[in-house]
């Protein structure tokens, strides 16, 4: 796929290496010259560019992205200029960044197709991952479905998915396991590195400090955590 990226901060540099691994042609565009050059060699393309100017921007291949993904963070002018002339080129799917509440207010006036509020996506999940005891991490789905990580429990171990009885007992859903591994980075650090296993079958086996990717309801996620 093809994507453009404006705004080569943190977040966006970010997104466009990670994009740029995963294989996509990403094109990073920013006015800072300085952090096009940050970004070379990471992503396919990096442009420097004032992405509020309706006339420069008509150089962009929008109507070639699948994506355009504003990123923009700390100029809510510049943010909201970049996805005006943005709606302007038709771009088949916009996607933006909110700085605040009434920016975000605005750019749902503008019916952007997505909106990034990081801030609050972010403390979001972290008060469901705190307010699940034992969950590892939570990925909420809808407001009552979550994909949770929990580490398999002691009275779980050796046990097959099958045996647990996590699905008739508690209407959960085990997606698939993941085993810790210790790597060690550049500078010789070890750290620990996920590995997500094959899907999740009656017969796969539950070992001690694995990790289990579990889909269900909120309450149901309550009632199982409460038991283990």
């Amino acid at each position: 796929m093809k994507f453009i990226i404006i705004g080569l901060g943190h977040f966006g540099s970010s997104l466009g290496q990670k994009l740029t691994m995963m294989g996509h042609e990403v094109i990073g565009v920013d006015n800072n010259m300085a952090n096009v050059e940050d970004n070379k060699g990471m992503m396919t393309h990096t442009i420097c560019l004032n992405t509020s100017d309706s006339q420069a921007v008509t150089s962009l291949p929008v109507s070639d992205a699948d994506a355009v993904i504003i990123c923009i963070g700390l100029n809510e002018g510049a943010n909201l200029l970049a996805t005006a002339n943005m709606k302007l080129m038709k771009a088949k799917r916009l996607i933006c960044r909110a700085i605040s509440p009434l920016h975000r207010t605005v750019l749902e006036a503008m019916q952007v197709d997505d909106i990034v509020y990081l801030e609050e996506e972010t403390a979001h999940r972290w008060a469901k991952k705190l307010n699940m005891k034992s969950a590892v991490d939570v990925y909420e789905i809808t407001g009552e479905f979550n994909i949770v990580e929990v580490v398999v429990p002691k009275c779980f171990v050796r046990k097959t998915l099958q045996e647990s009885l996590i699905r008739s007992k508690y209407n959960l859903l085990v997606l698939s396991t993941i085993k810790m591994t210790e790597q060690n980075n550049v500078i010789g650090i070890t750290r620990k590195v996920k590995q997500v296993q094959e899907m999740a079958s009656a017969k796969t086996v539950l070992n001690e400090n694995d990790i289990m990717v579990i889909y269900g309801k909120t309450k149901d996620f309550e009632a199982f955590l409460k038991d283990i």
